[in-house]
């Protein structure tokens, strides 16, 4: 069960985009990619978005000099769609790459491989859906690709995209599990069930994750 604590406010700012949709994950969509998520915490980030997530209280930012990003993964792996294709599978773990690499490398120096004194950050993308806006939203399962109906008795409607995502944080030496974090933002819509979803779609809210991640991680290297 998730409890308010606002030490968490930090590290999971990073996942949002705004908008009157949540960004909390309800935990029975969690996907299994965490190895705990019985310590998350529900927290508001630096963006103003609700996260949940879980920081070990002993962590010190102080000791690592860089930090390693693993490839970012979809977990479990997903199917493709005729509205949501391989390559635009592809297309949305490569920017999550890039934004992640782009503001963190503007704070910490950004290593190639892991090393006893850098900080590992492994990502996943855990859903990605659509649902027919102005209807009851269409849950966002793990890894499920989903399309909700797109027509009513007035013709079709405006489908919108969410995008979940899970990642943890380890000691690049022991492997140590040192911060948890769960998130989700919604991207921009699409006309309706015929329009395929391109990553640019998504890109604002992988761009205010990768923001919010820089952020956070400012925040804990500057704290007393």
């Amino acid at each position: 069960m998730m409890r308010l604590n606002p030490i968490v406010v930090s590290l999971t700012s990073f996942l949002v985009l705004g908008g009157c949709s949540s960004t909390l994950v309800e935990p029975s969509h969690y996907s299994g990619f965490l190895p705990n998520y019985s310590v998350l915490e529900e927290q508001e980030s630096a963006s103003g978005a609700k996260v949940a997530r879980w920081i070990d209280p002993s962590l010190n930012l102080g000791r690592y000099s860089s930090v390693y990003i693993e490839p970012s993964q979809f977990y479990p792996r997903p199917q493709p769609s005729q509205q949501i294709s391989q390559a635009t599978l592809d297309d949305i773990t490569q920017y999550y790459d890039t934004a992640l690499r782009r503001e963190l490398g503007a704070v910490v120096k950004i290593s190639d491989t892991a090393a006893a004194d850098s900080l590992v950050l492994r990502p996943a993308i855990t859903a990605v859906s659509t649902s027919t806006e102005g209807l009851k939203p269409y849950e966002v399962i793990p890894i499920a690709l989903v399309v909700a109906a797109t027509t009513t008795a007035v013709g079709a409607r405006d489908q919108e995209v969410q995008i979940a995502t899970e990642a943890m944080f380890l000691d690049g030496g022991n492997s140590k599990l040192l911060a948890e974090v769960v998130r989700k933002g919604t991207g921009t819509s699409l006309e309706n069930k015929e329009t395929a979803l391109t990553v640019k779609d998504i890109k604002p809210v992988i761009d205010g994750w990768a923001k919010d991640l820089r952020l956070a991680y400012e925040q804990l290297k500057n704290k007393p």
